[in-house]
Parts: C-alpha cells; structure tokens; sequence
C-alpha cells in the first residue's frame, strides 16, 4: 500500500507533538523471525490454561535422577536445569485442527466444566436435557447425536450443556497442546484407564525412549510431567537424546543453503548397513555428526571390504579342503597359541559389546567390532596363519584354524548384526548353510552369544598385544626409511623395562622376527650411550592439573636426564620439585621422543621402544630379492590364471644381480610358487618381465600338465 504508514511513526510524531517525546531514532536490535520464512515474529497476549507443574517439580526432579540418560549431561544439564527452573504448563492453543481442549464455560466465566471420557460427555448430554427442561430451554440430546461421530472442530464446537443452575455452557476455542498428546501416548495408545489395564502397566514406564536433544522441552519433558502428574512414576528408564546431522562443515543441512545429502540416493549407492556402520561408529548417537560421503566409502572399504575378503579367503580354502565343520571341534587347549589369543579376544570382544549394548553405548561396540576384525582377526591373525591354511595336509592343526576363523566369522555376523542386519544375514547365513551349526534360519533368530570366561587370558591378550605393538612400531620404522617388508634386516634392539617386560617379549620372539622380517632381536639393560631419548610434558594433560606451574614443570621436565627417563618409563611416574613443593607427574602425562643413532632408527609408543638396525649386508639383499622374486611370480601365478593348487614350472633368465640369489634360494622359491621345475636358462625371447628391486628379469611359468 503506497499509502501505507508505520504506527512507529504515527506515534512517535504524535508524542513529539505532545511533547512528551526527549529524543526519537531508529535503534537496531535483535527481533525473533520464523526459521521457515524468515518473516518478523509478532507477540501479543493470550488468556491460556495451564496445567500447574511447579506444584510437582520436587517429585519431577527426584524421578528424573533414577533415568539412564545418554549421555548424562543432558539429564543432569540441559534437562535437569529446565525442572529445576519450571514453569507452569501452558496447555492451550489458538489453533483449529488438533485435539479440541474439552472445557465448556458459562458466558460470564462463572461455571465451567470438563469433561474426561466419551461416556461423561454422553451422560452431560442427558443431565443438560433434564436441566433445560427445568428452565424452559429448548435442548435436544438426540439432535447432538450426530456430532459425537467425529470429537474435533467444528463438531464439538457445536455440542453446548445447560448447568444445574440454567446457564448455558459452550465449549472454550481453544486446542491442546500438541505435546501433550505425545506426552500422553503410553497409556493414550493402549485407551488406558478405560480399557487394557494390563498391556498398559506392562509397557510403562517404557525401557528405552530417542529422540533428538531439542526434545529436553518438548517429549521428554511431556513424557516426564504426565508420568510424575498422574502415576508418580517415570515414563521411561534409559533414553538416548540424539544429536543434529550436519554436513561435513559442521553446518546444519539446509535446502536454502543448498548443503543436504539425499538420502536415498545415498542408500542406493551406498547401503543402509554402511550408512549406518559409519554414523554410528563415528560419534556417539548424542553427539553431532558431521555426515561425509567420504567416511561411508572408508567404512566400506576398512570395515566391510576386509570382513568380506576375511570371509572370502576362508571359503576358498574351506572349499578346496571340503571343510564343512563335521569333525569333533578340537578342545582349546589343544589348538596352537594364535587360536588360543583369538579365541580369548573374541569372547572378550562378545563381553564388550555385551556391555556396550547393555549401556546404549552403540558406537563403543561398533568400534570394538571393527577394530578386532581389521586389527586383529585379518591384520593379525588370517595373515600370521594363511601357510596353515596354504598347506597341503588336512591335519588336525589345519582343521584347527577352520574351526577357529569359522567361529570368529560367524560370531561377528551375531555381534553387528544389531548395528548391520543385511551384512550380517549374508555372513550368517553363507556359514551356517554350509556347517549347519545352528538350526536357525536367520541370525536374528540365533540365540545371542554366551561368554566362556575360560577361554579368557588375559595374560596371552597382553602378551600377543605387545608382538603387535613392537611390530608396528619396526614395520614404521621401514616405512620411514622406505624399506620394504620383504628386505631381511638383521637385528632390533629393545631396551628391558622389567624382568617380566622381557619374559613376554621373549615368549613371542619368533613371532615378532617372522612378522617383521628381522634376524634377531637384542634386549638392552642400560640405554644410555645406545639409545637417546628427550621428555616433553604433555600440556594438555598437565595444563589442567598444575595451572599457572606448569611453565615451570614443562622446564624441569625437559631437563630429565637418560637414567630419569628410564625411571620414569619404569615406575609409571616421578616427583618433580615446583617452588619448593614435591609434584607427581605421571607417564601418560609426560612425552618420551627417542632420538635416531647412527645406522639405526628408533621409534617409541609410550614406554615401550625399539631401534631398528637398518644396514643392509649383500648377504640380506640377496634373500630379500629372493622374497620380492616370489612376491612378483605370485603375482604372475594369479594374472595367468592359475588356481591356487596349480603346480607350475618356472624358468628364469640368467641376470647377474639375480643368478646367485636364484642358486641359493631355490627351494624356497619353488615351495613359496608350488614350483615342481626351476631352470635357470642363458636367454628367453618369449617371456614375462618381472621387476625385482629396480632391474628386470624374463621369467617363463606354465602350469604342469
């Protein structure tokens, strides 16, 4: 309207006029707008009804301390500070569709009523027919019949009393609140208190609720208040608040900004189990997810990609060897100690994830999967045992592995099969169709899995996780130096914390030497002279604990001498003097770097450290090109075609830097590519080059007929 005028300045001209007015200007301040249209929000009262929860609000505070919340600082928080400053309940709206709020009211708002079932609102009918008749007012309890058909606007707007003392009653055109119909759904659903008493008390208060954490003031709060209000009681024992998604930028998704992510294009390229792997796996259901298409396509290739070559390296096998689980399953104690360690991890995988589970802590479980299946079952154990499985012979050592990777295999499908339901039918189902193990269609139909704490030891556990730590820590060290896996080296050194420290290193010393491809491993007593190493203090950690001192901690810290260091690593903590007071410093708290030595390189993980040597002598070269010939005709034996029994014969050119390596490395070569024939021939025109350490060789393999 171009004629239009602000009542602002209507006003404001008005006051000047009057003189009532010192100064008048625009002022620029923060005004609510809708989130939808982003149009100004106007306020103005309303008369309303409230539900008077403030009368309750000890009983609601008490009640809320016996929830499980997830996580607890919502409860305890943003929850528990919205009961602790409660205000009364407004429980009615200006709204048309919705649940009509059932109060009628005289016109001078002296008499009201309301009404709390059909059957009293049919029996009001009647007594308001009888009161009309006493006062001379026309009423019709029939002609209202049909209007008890559907109990919403405009309908039951229509329906009026008459009191006992002839005042008109006609219904307030208010609605209620649409969180107390959410509130009151568990004994609205079950049409509690008129009818199936039992199903109700048999499903409230409920075991687990979720919702979003916006939800603090709305459901949870509904649910809350009419629990406490009218059974006294919770509505619910454990309840997880969920976070937001957000895109990868931590925005809200928005289609104004043009930042969402369909889903359903995601779950046709990617699959609801990878979807959801990595959602609940990447953050706590509570916290916000930054969502990146990125991190499903790790899940699929980290967790899915290696569980499925898991399953399939054991099937090809299982099929060539006919192993279908029929034999005796062969008793623990007698199996090798690799099983031993992967069967006890599994079972305190299954105890972890139980509890888990039992705490809503889904991604503490999905995290415990994952990391057992890539770090343990396939990273470890299937690579340590693949020659077991390689093997000709079906010994009991071999029906042993089987039987070992079979029920790590099967009981993964039970353990994600919460978290991942599709994956973990195939899995189940391609295992037990075979074994017949379980007679159960389905893996959801499969009894849960028991714990059998005597397959538990802790100690081979600690054992076994150190060969890993170790290995890890040389097989980066050969990485930093860009030495592959297959060059021999001859030697590590490992400085002894303890005598028990150098009981378990020992009791794995092969294991870690055919892991790492070392010669020998050397164990140290005194490090100084050998191995140098410099503390830093651990700011973040001891910021929080020393305050304004930890300047002067920092200092003394880094002054810690060799045999200091060594103290520290070997008693787990120290005392440092600050300003004349004694301070404890704790390990974890303090940071060991270890400096390389001529020839040798080091690399330490808390207090465990290794120094690799990493001079290569012609004698370790010549078997390294040995194990990089065999990795190359490996290659060949699969490129051709070959199956994995296939025997072949094998000729090889004459090369300098490979004649002698080929002479003495015979027999392993040729057991390593199940070579029957090995020659060593002067020329091949028509053969295969195979690069071993930057020089070619022609190589002719055929499969024997």
């Amino acid at each position: 309207d171009p004629n239009y005028e602000s009542p602002d300045v209507l006003i404001s001209i008005k006051l000047k006029k009057e003189n009532k007015a010192f100064k008048v200007e625009k002022y620029e301040h923060n005004y609510p707008h809708c989130w939808r249209t982003d149009k100004p929000v106007i306020y103005y009262p309303l008369d309303s009804w409230f539900i008077k929860t403030t009368a309750a609000k000890a009983r609601m505070v008490e009640l809320n301390n016996t929830i499980n919340w997830k996580p607890e600082s919502t409860g305890s928080g943003r929850f528990g500070n919205w009961l602790e400053n409660l205000q009364d309940w407004n429980l009615s709206r200006s709204r048309f569709w919705g649940t009509p709020l059932p109060i009628w009211m005289s016109e001078d708002k002296t008499e009201q009523m309301c009404i709390g079932s059909q059957a009293e609102l049919k029996e009001k009918i009647l007594e308001s027919e009888a009161n009309a008749k006493k006062f001379g007012i026309t009423y019709s309890a029939a002609a209202l019949e049909p209007e008890l058909k559907d109990l919403h606007r405009p309908h039951i707007d229509r329906i009026w009393f008459v009191s006992s003392t002839g005042k008109k009653l006609t219904r307030v055109a208010d609605l209620v609140d649409v969180w107390f119909d959410s509130g009151a759904m568990p004994f609205a659903q079950q049409h509690f208190p008129f009818e199936n008493k039992e199903q109700f008390e048999k499903s409230f208060p409920a075991d687990y609720i979720a919702e979003g954490v916006d939800q603090t003031r709305g459901w949870f709060f509904t649910l809350h208040a009419l629990g406490t209000l009218l059974f006294d009681s919770v509505a619910y024992k454990n309840v997880v608040s969920n976070g937001l998604v957000l895109d990868k930028n931590g925005n809200k998704m928005s289609k104004r900004l043009g930042n969402t992510v369909n889903p359903f294009e995601t779950l046709d390229k990617h699959g609801a189990d990878a979807t959801r792997w990595y959602m609940l796996s990447n953050s706590q259901p509570w916290d916000n997810l930054k969502f990146d298409i990125e991190g499903i396509n790790e899940v699929k290739r980290k967790f899915f990609g290696t569980l499925y070559n898991t399953y399939n390296f054991f099937a090809l096998y299982a099929n060539i060897d006919n192993f279908t689980f029929r034999e005796e399953e062969i008793p623990l104690s007698k199996r090798p100690e690799i099983d031993r360690w992967i069967i006890s991890l599994l079972n305190s995988l299954v105890k972890t994830v139980q509890q888990s589970f039992d705490d809503y802590e889904p991604t503490q479980a999905a995290r415990a999967i994952q990391d057992f299946t890539d770090e343990h079952l396939s990273n470890w154990y299937v690579r340590l045992c693949r020659r077991r499985f390689w093997k000709g012979d079906y010994t009991e050592d071999k029906i042993a592995a089987y039987q070992t990777l079979y029920t790590c295999l099967v009981t993964i499908s039970k353990l994600m099969a919460p978290i991942s339901p599709f994956f973990a039918e195939r899995l189940f189902t391609d295992l037990n169709s075979v074994s017949g193990k379980e007679k159960t269609e389905s893996v959801h139909l499969s009894e849960w899995m028991k714990i059998d704490e005597s397959a538990i030891d802790k100690s081979l556990e600690e054992r076994m996780q150190l060969a890993q730590d170790i290995s890890s820590l040389v097989l980066s060290l050969r990485k930093k130096v860009n030495i592959k896996v297959r060059q021999p080296l001859n030697k590590i050194m490992i400085p002894v914390l303890n005598e028990n420290f150098q009981k378990q290193v020992a009791a794995i010393q092969d294991l870690i030497l055919s892991e790492v491809n070392i010669k020998e491993i050397e164990f140290i007593t005194e490090t100084e002279g050998v191995i140098k190493k410099k503390a830093k203090a651990n700011f973040k950690l001891l910021g929080q604990k020393l305050g304004k001192k930890m300047k002067a901690a920092a200092d003394v810290i880094a002054s810690f001498s060799q045999k200091q260091i060594a103290e520290l690593e070997r008693n787990k903590s120290t005392q440092i003097s600050i300003e004349n007071e004694s301070v404890e410093v704790l390990l974890e708290e303090v940071e060991i770097i270890s400096e390389d030595i001529p020839g040798w390189q080091v690399a330490n993980k808390a207090d465990l450290t290794v120094a690799l040597d990493v001079t290569i002598t012609p004698e370790l070269l010549e078997e390294g090109n040995a194990r990089e010939l065999v990795n190359k005709l490996q290659k060949l034996r699969k490129e051709s075609g070959f199956q994995v029994t296939d025997r072949v014969m094998l000729s090889i050119e004459k090369q300098d830097f490979i004649n002698s390596t080929v002479i003495h490395f015979k027999k392993y070569i040729c057991a390593e590519i199940l070579a029957d024939e090995l020659h060593l021939v002067d020329e091949i025109n028509d053969g295969q080059p195979v690069e071993v350490n930057d020089s070619i060789v022609k190589v002719i393999l055929k499969q024997k007929n």
